[in-house]
């Protein structure tokens, strides 16, 4: 099986290179089969071809069975007119990515609310306000004087649907509870339309229980108490800040992995940006991305029915887990002393 590889920009390469290393390693131990198809994105591309994302890689992208994409430099990038493409914003739409997978777990001890966080926020991204991305054609803002801007706010019964089926079907697996989190007392029609896709849904899993938030509550419950909840399924904006919020809470968003997944296709993909102030100095911390990997490999064994993606994807997630126990087989930004290649090497040894 060939995966998409998409090292990105900044500390991309390095955190990237980083993770394959984890996933040759576990793809020897437990017989995956896994080879890579590395492409370059990001500003390398933009220099060497004219566009942070070429069309080639765009084809590689729809027949990939899977992709992992590093941190890349998109707000930096120039306009799309000039060559600057979103890789991230691109992968979602066009491979109908609508499903962002953010889990939240207190790994090193207790989170920095003092209380121990396992959750799981379940963002849809392919509509709300992002105008990127939820337009079939130009964009969902604009302006109309030079003194007035105007963002279009898109939410669907169908993307409200999915993402709640999703969420639901997670929480079946979890600790069977889904919070909705909206704001119907504002947003009446947008999400008074959501709401209803997640209590249609909410209906086919009698044994779910369901619990709904109003963001600005959520926003102050996952710090006062985030132990209350299990699966989280909201919308594009909500999501996006709500989920940075609970994995900096529970550690660092260095320690947070993430997926776009759709029914057909999935992307691994770190929590952070890509840090270019500490591109090349062996100080970037690979756990995010490695994390994410964990959870493509995850996907494709459900997918594929492959357990033994499963089986690999817990180990790895158990030689990170003990290696952040200790502050001495920590990277320095968690407060250890060991750089990337050296936790690398360590988890290495582990698996």
């Amino acid at each position: 099986m060939k995966i998409l590889v998409l090292p990105g920009d900044g500390i991309g390469p390095e955190i990237t290179a980083a993770t394959l290393a984890v996933l040759d390693r576990a793809s020897a131990k437990f017989k995956l089969g896994l080879e890579w198809d590395t492409r370059e994105i990001g500003f390398g591309a933009l220099k060497k071809h004219g566009s942070t994302f070429p069309l080639e890689i765009q084809e590689a992208a729809r027949q990939a069975p899977g992709i992992i994409l590093g941190p890349v430099s998109h707000l930096d990038y120039p306009a799309k007119e000039q060559g600057g493409i979103n890789p991230s914003g691109w992968l979602r739409v066009q491979l109908d990515l609508f499903a962002n997978i953010r889990p939240a777990k207190s790994r090193m001890g207790v989170g920095l609310t003092g209380k121990p966080i396992d959750l799981v926020i379940f963002r849809e991204c392919t509509e709300g306000f992002y105008g990127d991305r939820n337009m079939f054609m130009g964009r969902g803002e604009f302006m109309p004087t030079e003194d007035v801007a105007i963002a279009i706010r898109k939410v669907t019964a169908k993307q409200s649907r999915r993402i709640s089926e999703v969420a639901f079907e997670w929480a079946r697996k979890r600790r069977k509870k889904v919070t909705a989190v909206h704001k119907a007392n504002v947003l009446h029609m947008s999400d008074g339309l959501f709401l209803r896709e997640v209590r249609a849904v909410a209906k086919k899993y009698p044994d779910v229980e369901l619990d709904e938030k109003i963001v600005d509550a959520m926003a102050a419950l996952l710090v006062r108490n985030p132990t209350q909840f299990d699966c989280i399924v909201t919308g594009n904006m909500f999501g996006d800040i709500l989920s940075d919020e609970a994995s900096e809470i529970s550690g660092g968003l260095g320690i947070a992995g993430s997926t776009m997944a759709g029914d057909d296709a999935c992307c691994a993909q770190a929590q952070h940006g890509s840090a270019p102030d500490i591109a090349g100095q062996d100080k970037a911390n690979p756990v995010s991305l490695m994390l994410s990997a964990t959870m493509l490999l995850e996907w494709l064994a459900t997918k594929h029915q492959r357990p033994e993606f499963d089986a690999a994807a817990k180990a790895i997630e158990a030689a990170i887990d003990a290696a952040l126990q200790s502050p001495e087989s920590r990277t320095v930004d968690l407060g250890g002393k060991l750089g990337t290649k050296a936790f690398t090497a360590k988890l290495l040894a582990a698996i």
